[in-house]
């Protein structure tokens, strides 16, 4: 093998495996604001909406996410933001 075919070898990266959405394998079909202990795992500790990319949410249950967070918001039972 000569030196370019060893770099090439090395220079191949290998893809994460997307786990699951916990939405999809828990069969969680009822998402209300108010069940906040479910939802305190896709906010950051100051308050944010986690990326779908680091909570490992499909699209789909991301967007239901993120709706139902800013009801809760808006509702006063999850503080915007934290100072």
């Amino acid at each position: 093998m000569s030196a370019q075919q060893q770099s090439q070898k090395v220079q191949i990266k290998r893809r994460k495996r997307r786990r699951p959405c916990f939405f999809c394998a828990n069969k969680v079909e009822i998402f209300d604001y108010k069940q906040l202990d479910m939802f305190k795992r896709f906010t950051t500790d100051r308050g944010k909406i986690v990326p779908k990319r680091n909570s490992g949410a499909c699209a789909k249950h991301q967007r239901i996410v993120a709706q139902a967070v800013k009801r809760a918001r808006y509702m006063g039972l999850i503080p915007y933001c934290i100072d």
